[in-house]
């Protein structure tokens, strides 16, 4: 069966920013934050202090995944122009998104290289308290900031972009599954992509389908399923507890809006990159037509359209530099 990883980190060079102070790496795959929290980050031959292109390839070939959305994250510092380069690179391989602080003073300049120069089509906003912006600026709504605000009129005028979110769970103030709706209702033409099917519990299955369900109108919202694994603490395969989680997401948005994905190089060092590729196909959640969809389809219809592969093939940075 095809498959796409809809969420892959690259890491060229180690730059992780959140809460949590600064990101230093050790080695041997390991980090540690300034406030003193350590963490295994890559697996064990993945890399030493990075995650590169080609041993993303090599996972990717060893478990039949034909593509991958590389996605950023404050967890490894935005890797935007690495990605860029690893797409140019390998144009059949790789699509990317890019990130940027909607604070920065220079952050409308970021965003017109990146979308104008170098020809990306999508951007993750990882909002989160726990890992993301809301970590380390004031709160602020996804739907009413006049930063953000500028940055959604400014993707209006590219019918297709696509804007990938990732909230964190309830118990954080980021989570704003309503926003998700305001903006796909104000942005008919973008694509709305939530991360990890909104942080779900299986104990707690209503707080998910009230989600779901404010979604289920608006056909430019999908959800991903990357890292239900870890936010569900699950490692007995084939995660039964995840089967609860998709079964639902499934019965409200249906399987053309739902897709796979891993959040690796982290996610593969609670479970292996194997069985997080191959989970679904154990279980009966999907016909053997909607699994399709969920693990290529579905990510190859939003993120590798036509028109968002051709953009960033076209693109010509002066600067540019081969891997």
């Amino acid at each position: 069966m095809k498959k796409i990883d809809g969420h892959l980190h690259l890491v060229r060079s180690l730059a992780g920013l959140s809460a949590k102070g600064r990101m230093t790496p050790l080695g041997n795959g390991k980090a540690i934050w300034d406030n003193g929290m350590f963490l295994n980050l890559i697996p064990e031959g993945w890399g030493d202090h990075d995650f590169t292109a080609e041993s993303a390839l090599k996972v990717m070939e060893d478990n039949e995944v034909e593509k991958a959305v590389l996605l950023q994250g404050s967890l490894y510092g935005f890797q935007n122009y690495y990605s860029y380069q690893a797409a140019k690179k390998y144009p059949d391989k790789f699509i990317a998104a890019f990130s940027v602080d909607p604070f920065a003073d220079d952050a409308m300049e970021i965003v017109r290289r990146h979308v104008e120069d170098l020809g990306f089509r999508a951007i993750k906003l990882e909002i989160s308290q726990g890992g993301g912006l809301h970590g380390y600026h004031h709160p602020f709504r996804l739907d009413t900031s006049p930063e953000l605000g500028k940055l959604f009129h400014f993707f209006a005028d590219y019918p297709g972009f696509v804007i990938t979110v990732d909230y964190g769970d309830y118990t954080q103030f980021s989570d704003e599954p309503e926003a998700i709706v305001n903006l796909a209702r104000r942005y008919p033409k973008l694509d709305f992509v939530v991360c990890h099917l909104s942080f779900p519990n299986a104990d707690h299955l209503n707080r998910l389908e009230n989600a779901l369900e404010q979604w289920e109108p608006y056909e430019n919202i999908t959800t991903e399923i990357s890292a239900i694994q870890d936010i569900e603490k699950e490692t007995t395969f084939p995660f039964p507890r995840c089967q609860k989680d998709v079964a639902l997401a499934k019965k409200v948005l249906g399987a053309k809006r739902i897709f796979w994905g891993t959040d690796s190089p982290w996610s593969s060092t609670f479970n292996s990159y194997h069985n997080l590729a191959t989970w679904l196909e154990e279980t009966d959640i999907f016909t053997e037509s909607e699994l399709e969809d969920v693990m290529y389809n579905n990510a190859n219809r939003i993120y590798f359209k036509p028109q968002n592969v051709q953009a960033m093939r076209d693109s010509e940075d002066p600067v540019f530099q081969d891997m």
